[in-house]
């Protein structure tokens, strides 16, 4: 069964993100092995200059490759990374299952990932040009996921 590690840059304080995170979980447990694991995200002055940002992105980076599997594909959510149709996103994670027992999704902090997290990647997946909350991130990630399990095994989720 494929294993799939979410690496996602900070806490889940809302009870309806808990909740909707929770119940995608449980969908996705018919379909592979989920670890969900948070990073403590770092302390961000306000309107931090070049310096402080990089200083931040270094650390929550860090965090990130202390907990990234060893042989997993990697897939950073990333701005410049490409966008995926809910077809071909569900045709990628089929592709690499057949050569990799575990993909791992990266989902940064609210500056983004740093240089060395998106330089390990092995694709990188942009869902919109569009800027999302990042706890809300994780529960589109795993809509995602669902939909694409659901999809390769031909049912009737996605219409």
């Amino acid at each position: 069964m494929l294993s799939i590690t979410i690496i996602a840059v900070g806490k889940i304080k809302e009870k309806y993100f808990t909740d909707a995170i929770a119940e995608y979980s449980k969908r996705l447990g018919r379909y592979c092995k989920l670890d969900i694991i948070e990073v403590k995200d770092e302390a961000t002055p306000d309107n931090p200059s070049d310096k402080e940002r990089d200083a931040v992105l270094i650390k929550e980076g860090e965090r990130i490759l202390d907990k990234l599997p060893k042989n997993a594909f990697v897939i950073p959510l990333c701005i410049e990374g490409e966008a995926q149709s809910s077809i071909r996103f569900s045709k990628l994670i089929s592709r690499v299952s057949n050569t990799h027992s575990e993909i791992a999704f990266i989902i940064g902090g609210s500056m983004g990932l740093c240089e060395e997290i998106k330089k390990r990647a092995d694709f990188k997946l942009s869902f919109s040009e569009m800027t999302f909350p990042h706890q809300l991130m994780r529960v589109i990630l795993l809509e995602q996921i669902y939909r694409a399990f659901n999809i390769s095994e031909g049912g009737k989720y996605h219409k």
